[in-house]
Protein backbone atom coordinates (compact mmCIF):
# COMPACT_ATOMS: atom_id res chain seq x y z
CA UNK A 1 0.00 0.00 0.00
CA UNK A 2 1.37 3.28 -0.96
CA UNK A 3 0.12 6.29 0.88
CA UNK A 4 -1.09 9.60 -1.32
CA UNK A 5 -0.25 12.85 -0.19
CA UNK A 6 -3.22 14.50 -0.55
CA UNK A 7 -3.50 17.14 -3.75
CA UNK A 8 -6.47 19.48 -3.10
CA UNK A 9 -5.65 21.03 -7.17
CA UNK A 10 -6.68 17.92 -8.50
CA UNK A 11 -9.93 17.74 -10.30
CA UNK A 12 -11.78 14.85 -10.51
CA UNK A 13 -10.60 12.15 -13.06
CA UNK A 14 -14.11 10.42 -13.49
CA UNK A 15 -14.51 6.36 -12.90
CA UNK A 16 -11.46 4.09 -13.12
CA UNK A 17 -10.54 1.77 -15.71
CA UNK A 18 -10.21 -0.92 -13.50
CA UNK A 19 -12.75 -2.94 -11.08
CA UNK A 20 -13.03 -2.40 -7.77
CA UNK A 21 -12.44 -5.85 -6.09
CA UNK A 22 -9.39 -8.43 -6.85
CA UNK A 23 -9.65 -11.88 -5.11
CA UNK A 24 -6.41 -12.97 -3.31
CA UNK A 25 -7.47 -16.36 -3.13
CA UNK A 26 -9.39 -18.07 -6.13
CA UNK A 27 -12.94 -18.82 -5.67
CA UNK A 28 -12.68 -22.54 -5.56
CA UNK A 29 -10.66 -22.30 -2.44
CA UNK A 30 -13.54 -20.04 -1.24
CA UNK A 31 -16.47 -22.76 -2.51
CA UNK A 32 -14.38 -26.01 -1.03
CA UNK A 33 -14.04 -23.96 2.20
CA UNK A 34 -17.42 -23.21 2.82
CA UNK A 35 -19.15 -26.73 3.40
CA UNK A 36 -19.89 -27.95 6.31
CA UNK A 37 -16.46 -28.91 8.96
CA UNK A 38 -14.28 -28.55 6.19
CA UNK A 39 -10.97 -26.72 6.39
CA UNK A 40 -11.19 -22.71 6.41
CA UNK A 41 -9.48 -21.11 3.18
CA UNK A 42 -9.12 -18.31 5.74
CA UNK A 43 -8.23 -17.84 9.26
CA UNK A 44 -10.28 -14.27 9.17
CA UNK A 45 -13.03 -12.87 7.12
CA UNK A 46 -14.02 -9.22 8.74
CA UNK A 47 -16.88 -7.24 7.61
CA UNK A 48 -16.82 -3.74 8.12
CA UNK A 49 -16.98 0.00 6.71
CA UNK A 50 -15.22 -0.02 3.50
CA UNK A 51 -13.41 3.76 3.87
CA UNK A 52 -10.07 6.05 2.64
CA UNK A 53 -8.48 7.41 5.38
CA UNK A 54 -7.46 11.27 5.19
CA UNK A 55 -4.82 11.70 8.23
CA UNK A 56 -3.13 15.41 9.10
CA UNK A 57 -1.67 16.40 12.03
CA UNK A 58 -3.00 19.61 13.37
CA UNK A 59 -3.08 21.34 17.45
CA UNK A 60 -5.68 21.43 19.65
CA UNK A 61 -6.88 25.08 18.56
CA UNK A 62 -7.73 22.77 15.14
CA UNK A 63 -9.92 20.89 17.32
CA UNK A 64 -11.42 24.14 19.24
CA UNK A 65 -11.62 25.85 15.89
CA UNK A 66 -14.30 23.24 14.51
CA UNK A 67 -15.95 21.97 17.61
CA UNK A 68 -14.28 18.52 17.75
CA UNK A 69 -14.37 15.94 20.54
CA UNK A 70 -10.48 15.18 21.15
CA UNK A 71 -10.96 11.26 20.64
CA UNK A 72 -14.21 10.40 19.33
CA UNK A 73 -15.12 9.46 16.12
CA UNK A 74 -17.96 11.42 14.80
CA UNK A 75 -20.48 10.66 11.88
CA UNK A 76 -20.54 13.68 9.68
CA UNK A 77 -22.55 14.52 5.93
CA UNK A 78 -20.38 14.95 2.91
CA UNK A 79 -20.29 19.06 2.61
CA UNK A 80 -18.77 18.70 6.35
CA UNK A 81 -16.25 16.43 5.40
CA UNK A 82 -15.46 18.48 2.29
CA UNK A 83 -15.36 20.89 4.75
CA UNK A 84 -13.12 20.09 7.39
CA UNK A 85 -10.69 18.52 4.32
CA UNK A 86 -10.07 21.91 2.92
CA UNK A 87 -8.98 23.19 6.13
CA UNK A 88 -6.55 20.18 6.90
CA UNK A 89 -2.50 21.39 5.68
CA UNK A 90 -1.29 18.60 4.41
CA UNK A 91 -2.69 14.96 4.69
CA UNK A 92 -1.99 11.08 3.95
CA UNK A 93 -4.05 9.43 2.37
CA UNK A 94 -4.63 5.83 2.34
CA UNK A 95 -7.24 3.10 2.28
CA UNK A 96 -8.97 2.44 5.74
CA UNK A 97 -11.83 1.28 7.88
CA UNK A 98 -11.49 -0.35 11.18
CA UNK A 99 -12.05 -4.08 10.07
CA UNK A 100 -10.26 -3.75 7.02
CA UNK A 101 -6.91 -2.69 9.16
CA UNK A 102 -7.49 -5.61 11.04
CA UNK A 103 -8.01 -8.05 8.43
CA UNK A 104 -4.58 -6.43 6.31
CA UNK A 105 -2.49 -6.88 10.15
CA UNK A 106 -3.61 -10.55 10.00
CA UNK A 107 -2.44 -10.53 6.23
CA UNK A 108 0.91 -8.78 7.34
CA UNK A 109 1.53 -11.47 9.95
CA UNK A 110 1.33 -14.38 7.53
CA UNK A 111 -2.63 -15.23 7.99
CA UNK A 112 -5.20 -15.37 5.32
CA UNK A 113 -7.52 -12.47 5.31
CA UNK A 114 -10.76 -11.77 3.07
CA UNK A 115 -12.66 -8.54 3.84
CA UNK A 116 -16.29 -7.77 2.88
CA UNK A 117 -17.40 -4.17 2.86
CA UNK A 118 -19.17 -1.56 0.23
CA UNK A 119 -17.03 0.94 -2.26
CA UNK A 120 -18.23 2.85 -5.61
CA UNK A 121 -16.80 2.43 -8.97
CA UNK A 122 -14.89 5.86 -8.02
CA UNK A 123 -11.09 6.76 -7.53
CA UNK A 124 -11.27 6.27 -3.88
CA UNK A 125 -12.75 2.89 -4.27
CA UNK A 126 -10.57 1.51 -6.68
CA UNK A 127 -7.27 2.82 -4.27
CA UNK A 128 -9.30 0.74 -1.94
CA UNK A 129 -9.68 -2.23 -3.59
CA UNK A 130 -5.72 -1.73 -4.56
CA UNK A 131 -4.50 -1.67 -1.12
CA UNK A 132 -6.13 -4.40 -0.22
CA UNK A 133 -5.28 -6.78 -2.81
CA UNK A 134 -1.63 -4.93 -2.35
CA UNK A 135 -1.22 -7.01 0.75
CA UNK A 136 -2.79 -9.95 0.24
CA UNK A 137 -6.41 -9.58 1.12
CA UNK A 138 -9.20 -10.97 -0.76
CA UNK A 139 -12.21 -8.21 -1.51
CA UNK A 140 -15.89 -9.09 -1.26
CA UNK A 141 -17.19 -5.52 -2.15
CA UNK A 142 -20.96 -6.38 -2.26
CA UNK A 143 -23.54 -5.01 -4.95
CA UNK A 144 -22.88 -1.46 -6.65
CA UNK A 145 -24.99 1.38 -5.69
CA UNK A 146 -25.74 4.42 -8.12
CA UNK A 147 -25.08 7.89 -6.99
CA UNK A 148 -23.55 7.21 -3.56
CA UNK A 149 -19.59 8.14 -3.25
CA UNK A 150 -16.99 5.26 -1.38
CA UNK A 151 -16.80 6.52 2.81
CA UNK A 152 -13.88 8.61 3.83
CA UNK A 153 -12.84 9.33 7.31
CA UNK A 154 -11.05 12.47 8.07
CA UNK A 155 -8.48 12.10 10.91
CA UNK A 156 -6.85 14.48 12.83
CA UNK A 157 -3.41 13.76 15.28
CA UNK A 158 -2.71 15.85 17.92
CA UNK A 159 0.74 16.04 19.32
CA UNK A 160 -0.09 13.70 21.96
CA UNK A 161 -1.05 11.01 19.24
CA UNK A 162 -4.42 11.06 19.83
CA UNK A 163 -6.85 10.90 16.97
CA UNK A 164 -10.18 12.84 16.72
CA UNK A 165 -12.12 11.21 13.45
CA UNK A 166 -14.83 12.99 11.72
CA UNK A 167 -16.24 9.81 9.18
CA UNK A 168 -18.70 10.31 5.90
CA UNK A 169 -19.60 6.19 5.69
CA UNK A 170 -20.69 7.32 1.85
CA UNK A 171 -21.57 3.74 0.62
CA UNK A 172 -19.91 1.84 2.95
CA UNK A 173 -22.74 2.21 5.36
CA UNK A 174 -25.71 0.72 2.84
CA UNK A 175 -24.05 -2.77 3.39
CA UNK A 176 -27.26 -5.11 4.31
CA UNK A 177 -28.12 -9.11 3.66
CA UNK A 178 -27.77 -8.60 -0.23
CA UNK A 179 -24.15 -8.10 -0.08
CA UNK A 180 -23.15 -10.80 2.26
CA UNK A 181 -20.42 -13.02 0.91
CA UNK A 182 -21.82 -16.17 2.51
CA UNK A 183 -19.31 -18.33 0.66
CA UNK A 184 -16.49 -16.48 2.16
CA UNK A 185 -17.90 -16.37 5.41
CA UNK A 186 -18.21 -20.20 5.60
CA UNK A 187 -14.73 -19.98 4.35
CA UNK A 188 -13.20 -17.94 7.45
CA UNK A 189 -12.42 -19.41 11.03
CA UNK A 190 -13.36 -16.94 12.10
CA UNK A 191 -15.95 -14.08 11.24
CA UNK A 192 -14.61 -10.37 12.80
CA UNK A 193 -17.76 -7.68 12.63
CA UNK A 194 -16.38 -4.26 13.12
CA UNK A 195 -19.20 -2.07 15.72
CA UNK A 196 -18.86 1.15 13.59
CA UNK A 197 -20.95 -0.39 10.73
CA UNK A 198 -24.20 -0.97 13.27
CA UNK A 199 -25.56 2.06 12.48
CA UNK A 200 -28.50 1.02 9.80
CA UNK A 201 -31.37 -1.96 10.38
CA UNK A 202 -30.04 -3.30 6.75
CA UNK A 203 -26.54 -3.74 8.87
CA UNK A 204 -27.68 -5.39 12.04
CA UNK A 205 -29.58 -7.89 9.49
CA UNK A 206 -26.41 -8.24 8.05
CA UNK A 207 -24.51 -9.10 10.92
CA UNK A 208 -26.79 -11.09 12.34
CA UNK A 209 -26.71 -13.25 9.02
CA UNK A 210 -23.75 -13.48 9.10
CA UNK A 211 -23.02 -14.45 12.09
CA UNK A 212 -25.62 -16.98 11.73
CA UNK A 213 -23.87 -18.15 8.61
CA UNK A 214 -20.71 -18.91 10.45
CA UNK A 215 -22.22 -20.61 12.99
CA UNK A 216 -23.83 -23.14 10.31
CA UNK A 217 -20.61 -24.15 9.16
CA UNK A 218 -19.03 -24.60 12.55
CA UNK A 219 -16.79 -21.36 12.46
CA UNK A 220 -16.42 -18.80 15.02
CA UNK A 221 -17.75 -15.19 15.47
CA UNK A 222 -15.74 -11.91 16.93
CA UNK A 223 -17.12 -8.35 17.25
CA UNK A 224 -15.40 -5.33 18.39
CA UNK A 225 -16.63 -2.95 20.17
CA UNK A 226 -15.15 -0.18 17.90
CA UNK A 227 -15.98 3.31 20.22
CA UNK A 228 -17.69 3.81 23.16
CA UNK A 229 -19.53 6.75 21.40
CA UNK A 230 -21.02 3.25 19.45
CA UNK A 231 -21.43 1.33 22.05
CA UNK A 232 -23.41 4.04 23.29
CA UNK A 233 -25.65 3.91 20.78
CA UNK A 234 -26.04 0.76 20.11
CA UNK A 235 -25.81 -0.64 23.92
CA UNK A 236 -28.81 -2.96 23.88
CA UNK A 237 -28.10 -4.32 20.50
CA UNK A 238 -24.34 -4.93 21.17
CA UNK A 239 -25.64 -6.59 24.60
CA UNK A 240 -27.71 -9.20 22.70
CA UNK A 241 -24.89 -10.12 20.24
CA UNK A 242 -22.43 -10.90 23.13
CA UNK A 243 -25.19 -12.63 24.59
CA UNK A 244 -26.33 -14.53 22.34
CA UNK A 245 -23.62 -14.69 18.66
CA UNK A 246 -20.28 -13.37 19.39
CA UNK A 247 -17.30 -15.95 20.78
CA UNK A 248 -14.73 -13.34 21.05
CA UNK A 249 -15.14 -10.09 21.96
CA UNK A 250 -12.87 -7.41 21.31
CA UNK A 251 -12.83 -3.78 22.95
CA UNK A 252 -10.70 -0.73 25.00
CA UNK A 253 -11.30 -0.85 28.69
CA UNK A 254 -13.73 2.07 27.94
CA UNK A 255 -15.78 0.85 25.66
CA UNK A 256 -16.15 -2.48 27.82
CA UNK A 257 -17.19 0.07 31.02
CA UNK A 258 -19.76 1.68 28.75
CA UNK A 259 -21.62 -1.34 27.30
CA UNK A 260 -22.33 -2.23 31.31
CA UNK A 261 -22.69 1.15 32.11
CA UNK A 262 -20.23 0.95 34.79
CA UNK A 263 -16.96 3.49 36.42
CA UNK A 264 -14.99 0.22 37.28
CA UNK A 265 -13.34 -1.98 34.78
CA UNK A 266 -13.31 -5.29 37.22
CA UNK A 267 -17.18 -4.44 37.69
CA UNK A 268 -17.23 -4.78 33.51
CA UNK A 269 -15.03 -7.67 33.31
CA UNK A 270 -17.49 -9.71 35.82
CA UNK A 271 -20.40 -8.70 34.19
CA UNK A 272 -18.85 -9.53 30.14
CA UNK A 273 -17.56 -13.05 31.21
CA UNK A 274 -20.72 -14.51 32.47
CA UNK A 275 -21.95 -13.46 28.69
CA UNK A 276 -18.59 -14.57 26.62
CA UNK A 277 -16.34 -17.47 26.33
CA UNK A 278 -13.77 -14.91 25.20
CA UNK A 279 -12.70 -11.47 25.81
CA UNK A 280 -9.97 -9.40 25.18
CA UNK A 281 -9.80 -5.91 26.30
CA UNK A 282 -6.89 -3.68 25.79
CA UNK A 283 -5.55 -1.20 28.31
CA UNK A 284 -3.50 1.06 27.12
CA UNK A 285 0.58 1.73 28.08
CA UNK A 286 -1.27 -1.65 30.88
CA UNK A 287 -1.19 -3.81 27.96
CA UNK A 288 -4.21 -6.10 27.48
CA UNK A 289 -6.74 -8.30 29.81
CA UNK A 290 -7.58 -11.80 28.42
CA UNK A 291 -10.85 -12.95 30.12
CA UNK A 292 -12.52 -15.98 29.88
CA UNK A 293 -15.11 -17.36 32.33
CA UNK A 294 -12.33 -19.45 33.89
CA UNK A 295 -10.15 -17.11 34.47
CA UNK A 296 -8.23 -13.72 33.42
CA UNK A 297 -4.47 -13.13 31.46
CA UNK A 298 -2.84 -10.00 31.78
CA UNK A 299 -0.40 -9.24 29.05
CA UNK A 300 2.18 -6.80 28.96
CA UNK A 301 2.20 -3.89 26.56
CA UNK A 302 5.27 -4.40 23.87
CA UNK A 303 7.04 -1.08 24.57
CA UNK A 304 7.60 1.60 21.86
CA UNK A 305 10.26 4.73 21.88
CA UNK A 306 7.76 7.45 20.50
CA UNK A 307 4.15 6.84 19.94
CA UNK A 308 3.12 9.01 17.04
CA UNK A 309 -0.20 7.99 15.76
CA UNK A 310 -2.54 5.50 17.67
CA UNK A 311 -4.74 5.28 15.22
CA UNK A 312 -5.52 1.22 14.50
CA UNK A 313 -3.95 0.74 17.66
CA UNK A 314 -6.84 -1.72 18.32
CA UNK A 315 -7.53 -3.06 15.57
CA UNK A 316 -4.14 -3.93 14.96
CA UNK A 317 -4.09 -5.91 18.56
CA UNK A 318 -7.33 -7.78 17.15
CA UNK A 319 -5.28 -8.44 13.92
CA UNK A 320 -2.42 -10.11 16.04
CA UNK A 321 -4.27 -11.84 18.40
CA UNK A 322 -6.65 -13.35 16.03
CA UNK A 323 -3.57 -14.23 14.22
CA UNK A 324 -2.54 -15.95 17.06
CA UNK A 325 -5.36 -17.66 18.14
CA UNK A 326 -6.21 -19.02 14.53
CA UNK A 327 -2.78 -20.47 14.35
CA UNK A 328 -3.30 -22.69 18.34
CA UNK A 329 -1.48 -20.17 20.17
CA UNK A 330 -2.35 -19.97 24.18
CA UNK A 331 -4.01 -16.68 24.49
CA UNK A 332 -1.21 -14.88 26.81
CA UNK A 333 0.86 -15.76 23.41
CA UNK A 334 -2.30 -14.18 21.41
CA UNK A 335 -2.31 -11.33 23.27
CA UNK A 336 1.38 -10.88 22.98
CA UNK A 337 1.32 -10.74 19.33
CA UNK A 338 -1.20 -8.19 19.65
CA UNK A 339 0.97 -6.11 21.79
CA UNK A 340 3.76 -6.66 18.48
CA UNK A 341 1.15 -5.33 16.12
CA UNK A 342 -0.45 -2.40 17.99
CA UNK A 343 3.23 -1.28 19.01
CA UNK A 344 4.28 -1.00 15.63
CA UNK A 345 1.76 0.94 14.33
CA UNK A 346 1.59 3.31 16.93
CA UNK A 347 4.90 4.23 16.38
CA UNK A 348 4.04 5.51 12.84
CA UNK A 349 1.13 7.49 11.07
CA UNK A 350 -1.23 5.70 9.55
CA UNK A 351 -3.35 2.49 10.65
CA UNK A 352 -1.91 0.04 9.15
CA UNK A 353 1.76 -1.59 9.12
CA UNK A 354 4.55 0.05 7.40
CA UNK A 355 6.68 -3.50 7.65
CA UNK A 356 5.84 -7.27 7.69
CA UNK A 357 4.53 -7.68 10.85
CA UNK A 358 5.54 -11.26 10.52
CA UNK A 359 9.10 -10.49 11.11
CA UNK A 360 8.32 -8.87 13.92
CA UNK A 361 7.70 -12.15 15.87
Amino acid sequence: MVPVVADRGRGHRGPPSRPVAWPAVPDDRIRAGGEQDSPPAFDVVGIGNALVDVIAHAGDDFLARHDLVKGSMTLVDIDRALGLYGSLGAAVEMSGGSAANTMCGVASLGGRAAYVGKVSPDDLGAVFGHDLAAVGVAFRPGELEDGVPTGRCIIVVTPDAQRTMNTYLGVSSLLGPADIDEAAIAAGAVLYMEGYLFDRDDAKAAFRRAAAVAHEHGRQVSLTLSDSFCVDRHRADFAALVRHDVDVLFGNEGELRALYEVADLDDAVAEVRRHCDLVAVTTGAAGSRIVTPDGIVDVAAEPVARVLDTTGAGDLYAAGFLYGYTHGHPLDECGRIGSIAAAEVISHVGPRPLVELRTLL
